[in-house]
């Protein structure tokens, strides 16, 4: 296999790790930013051209600031609604079983279900549970929605670089 070649598929590889990466944002089974950079450095490394360096650069930050500011911002209102995070592993370990019970929809029907279930719990009241999961719910959204859109500016960054990279082979 000529050089090429190997660039060629191991970018169309590293687009389906994008793929997969977006995913995993916004389905936290999946891993999500981690497989863009490494994936990306997996590219740069195999082509080796000054533009995918730059591009790797770029979006290792993006991916940085994406993953601490998800962490940071839910973090914080999670901490500010005394939300511990035991529900949310609750939550988390609820929707891995739903995906096996409910194909697809498993995951978010399992989480909402067992986040639920353990803020009821918790506070010993299912209506105060109900407003408690609400608001880790929108905590978590939030860094989602972060996450996602600075993983969307390395997938655009991505597909620039792609272009420049083979324009100029």
């Amino acid at each position: 296999m000529d050089t090429m070649s190997l660039q060629i598929l191991v970018t169309v590889l590293v687009a389906l790790a994008y793929v997969v990466g977006l995913c995993g944002i916004v389905l936290p089974v999946l891993p999500g930013t981690i497989t863009i950079i490494i994936a990306t450095l997996i590219w740069a490394i195999v082509t080796g051209s000054w533009t995918s360096w730059v591009a790797f650069a770029i979006i290792a930050v993006l991916g940085i600031a994406g993953m601490t500011t998800s962490y940071v911002l839910t973090g914080r209102r999670l901490q500010r609604h005394e939300v511990p995070t035991w529900p949310i592993l609750v939550g988390i370990a609820s929707g891995i079983v739903g995906i096996f019970v409910i194909p697809f929809l498993g995951l978010p029907i399992g989480f909402l279900a067992g986040l639920y279930v353990s803020e009821a719990v918790r506070l010993k009241d299912w209506k105060r549970g109900l407003s408690s999961a609400w608001v880790a719910i929108k905590a978590l959204g939030i860094g989602i929605a972060i996450e996602f859109t600075l993983a969307m500016l390395s997938t655009i960054t991505f597909a620039i670089a792609v272009v420049v990279h083979f324009m100029n082979a």
